[in-house]
């Protein structure tokens, strides 16, 4: 009996009369014809890119609406990293800004190799995105006060430090120390460029020689740690601002804590180089919410000066 019950079920669906019933029974679904006949070209498709889902929590909403809470997610606050191009548009008054020394480029000086030449990495790269290099230099605006910010981007062999970002960076503190501006510096990388060898070491000692430059010449320089900063970064310019802020949630160090763990062979304190657990420890003088964060720069603009 049971049987017959399923069949008839089954019989329903596909828009068969059902053995045993009356036809001019009304039924709550009739399939008229069997199959799925709409055409692939016909069928509606959501487009890739229009919903996105917080890695923290798991709330899902439209790219727009996170897009207009600046990459934030609006239910745990939890930071989706950006790019320069994000972060000079909701920083620079009208996002009004000019690009500096946008026109050097990374080149393969060592004819280095590893799983492919760097030569070809960065050709594939400059086709796949509009960047020149892990670092864009940018001056306008913030709030009426003038600014020269240097952002990376990850998106490019992770934010990693060469001879190109180490050329921008120096410039760009040429630049600030010729018209009194500000420096700030948004730090998302993942170290120094393996593919430039000691070149890209030298970085280090060059980009923190130039700082005291500016430090000489009385100009502030803040840096603010993203999530990630680690490596040569973090070793060098990352660690040397006047002020050190971080936001929410920024994973921060040297090593990675996989690294950290199995060499010290025992576990990590719990939120272990996050940007809270460095402000605890005194690595971070304060940990600004991006949203806080154009009207926090303009305030210390304003501060340095008097």
């Amino acid at each position: 009996m049971k049987k017959e019950r399923e069949e008839d079920f089954e019989a329903n669906l596909t828009g068969e009369d059902a053995q045993g019933e009356d036809v001019n029974k009304p039924r709550w679904f009739k399939r008229i014809r069997k199959g799925i006949l709409t055409s692939t070209a016909d069928k509606k498709e959501t487009p890739e890119g229009l919903w996105n889902k917080c890695p923290e929590c798991n709330y899902i909403c439209t790219t727009t609406e996170l897009s207009e809470n600046l990459y934030v997610c609006p239910k745990c606050n939890y930071h989706h990293r950006i790019g320069s191009q994000d972060y000079y548009e909701f920083l620079f008054d009208n996002k009004e800004y000019t690009e500096l020394f946008d026109q050097i480029r990374s080149k393969d000086a060592l004819g280095f190799t590893d799983l492919k030449p760097y030569q070809k990495r960065l050709d594939e790269i400059h086709a796949k995105t509009d960047l020149k290099d892990s670092m864009r230099v940018a001056t306008g605006k913030i709030e009426g006060e003038g600014y020269v910010i240097a952002c990376m981007d990850f998106e490019f062999i992770g934010g990693s430090l060469g001879s190109v970002m180490g050329e921008k960076f120096s410039r760009a503190v040429d630049y600030c120390i010729e018209h009194k501006l500000p420096y700030l510096v948004i730090s998302k990388s993942g170290g120094a460029r393996m593919m430039e060898s000691a070149f890209s070491l030298m970085q280090l000692a060059k980009t923190s020689g130039k700082l005291s430059q500016l430090s000489d010449a009385g100009l502030p320089y803040i840096s603010l740690l993203t999530d990630p900063t680690f490596g040569g970064i973090s070793a060098s310019f990352g660690m040397l601002g006047d002020l050190n802020i971080a936001e929410p949630g920024a994973l921060i160090g040297f090593a990675g804590p996989r690294v950290i763990k199995e060499t010290i062979k025992k576990d990590l304190p719990e939120g272990f180089q996050r940007s809270e657990f460095l402000l605890e420890h005194g690595f971070l003088d304060f940990i600004v919410d991006r949203k806080n964060l154009k009207q926090k720069l303009a305030q210390l603009s304003i501060h340095f000066r008097s």
